[in-house]
């Protein structure tokens, strides 16, 4: 009768492990779909669509469109108009919130790094709620 329990619990653990992995990355996907999805309303130029992507705390610091897009194309010109991107490495999420890089060659060609902090709003989806660039390794180019 020990032996039935003990192998219960394994079976319980193993599968308590993979519901627990298989939510982070259903997270990760669900954060980089907003990425992906600001980025192509950029591309597409639809400035609302891509205004939507964005956090409330970003919201309050640009109340409409105009003001968010002029300060998305004079800040941050890689992800406004990449010439190609990938996503790079994720941060397991943390107190509601996903770090999310973004590896992007601008406009110019050259490489860039988007640091990318995703929030949950309280419907569930996830938001950019900031993002930082930093120059990216150009040593692989």
């Amino acid at each position: 009768m020990t032996r039935i329990f003990q192998r219960l619990f394994l079976i319980f653990t193993i599968f308590g492990f993979a519901s627990v992995a298989f939510a982070d990355e259903a997270a990760k996907k669900a954060a980089q779909d907003t990425i992906r999805g600001q980025i192509e309303a950029f591309k597409a130029g639809d400035d609302a669509k891509a205004f939507s992507y964005a956090a409330p705390n970003i919201h309050m610091f640009f109340p409409d469109v105009q003001g968010f897009m002029a300060m998305v194309k004079k800040g941050y010109q890689p992800v406004w108009n990449p010439k190609n991107y990938d996503f790079g490495r994720t941060k397991e999420p943390k107190d509601g919130q996903i770090v999310q890089e973004l590896l992007v060659t601008g406009p110019d060609g050259k490489p860039w790094t988007a640091i990318y902090t995703m929030t949950r709003d309280p419907s569930g989806a996830w938001l950019i709620n900031g993002v930082q660039i930093v120059p990216g390794d150009d040593s692989s180019a």
